[in-house]
Formats: C-alpha cells, sequence, structure tokens
C-alpha cells in the first residue's frame, strides 16, 4: 500500500472523474500550481496507483447490448490447470473482468456480446470448450442499476 496525502487523494478523485483534464486544470482544483501537481500524477504513474488512462465507454452504443455474468466451475482435474484457463480467459475479448473465487465457483466473468446469439455462439464455441470445466451458470443483466470506475478515495 502506498501513502498518499491529501492532495494525492483530490488528483486521484480528480483523474476518475475525468483523465481528459490538463495537469492544470487538475492542480487549480485540487489546490497545487501545475509543477507540484505533474510531479505528484508522474510518481502516482510509475508506483502503478494510477495503471491507466482511458475512455469509458457505452457498450450499448457501439453495439453490445447483452451483458452477462458467467459462474465457472472447474473440475478437480481443471483446478490443478488454473494458470492455463486463466491465460485461455485473457484471450476472449468478450470478458471483461474475470475473478478467481472461494466457494462453490471457481470464476466469475463479467461477458459482453452484441445481443444473446452472439453470447451463445460464444459460450459453445469458446468458453464450453477449455477443458476442465465442470459447469457454468450464465446470468444476463437486465439492466443497469450503478456501474462506475472511481474508487471511494477517503480524504
Amino acid at each position: 500500500m502506498i501513502e498518499l496525502d491529501r492532495y494525492e487523494r483530490r488528483i486521484i478523485r480528480e483523474l476518475q472523474r475525468d483523465a481528459a483534464q490538463t495537469t492544470a486544470e487538475i492542480a487549480a482544483k485540487v489546490g497545487l500550481s501545475a509543477s507540484p501537481c505533474w510531479r505528484r500524477i508522474d510518481r502516482l504513474e510509475r508506483e502503478g496507483v494510477i495503471r491507466a488512462r482511458v475512455a469509458v465507454i457505452d457498450r450499448r452504443k457501439i453495439g453490445l447490448n447483452a451483458h452477462i455474468f458467467a459462474q465457472v466451475r472447474l473440475n478437480a482435474h481443471g483446478r490443478s490447470n488454473l494458470d492455463e484457463f486463466s491465460a485461455a480467459i485473457r484471450s476472449f475479448p468478450e470478458v471483461l473482468d474475470a475473478y478467481v473465487l472461494m466457494g462453490q465457483t471457481d470464476f466469475m466473468l463479467r461477458i459482453v456480446a452484441t445481443d444473446i446469439d452472439a453470447y451463445e455462439r460464444f459460450f459453445f464455441d469458446k468458453l464450453s470448450k477449455l477443458p476442465g470445466i465442470q459447469e457454468i451458470n450464465s446470468t444476463v443483466a437486465l439492466s443497469e442499476i450503478k456501474s462506475t470506475h472511481e474508487l471511494p478515495i477517503a480524504g
């Protein structure tokens, strides 16, 4: 864990809201001049606190209307190949997030597709063909209540 001062917390909050802001704009909002603000941003990037600056795209506006959560359980043999399974999941652009879980399910995947038919093709042509899968339970999200990338930064 990296120690963050109050300015760095403010900077992170501003970057989470809008990473396209200039350093001068961020500096004015957090109460610094541009140079110290830039140095703090640079340090946060070098130390990996800021992993990337990206544009958040509305998936529906680009035709990705199906949002699916899939719980994957591996068989005993499959569990010995977690690295292989993880690498395969990383290679699928449809899978936005993948988590290893403790409990009855081994993985939780967040998947997008143009529609349910496209998800069905992904499911049968790619996901279900991975070795070691015992069971996949898919849940289709009907609507989105909250979606954010902003972490709650204290202070």
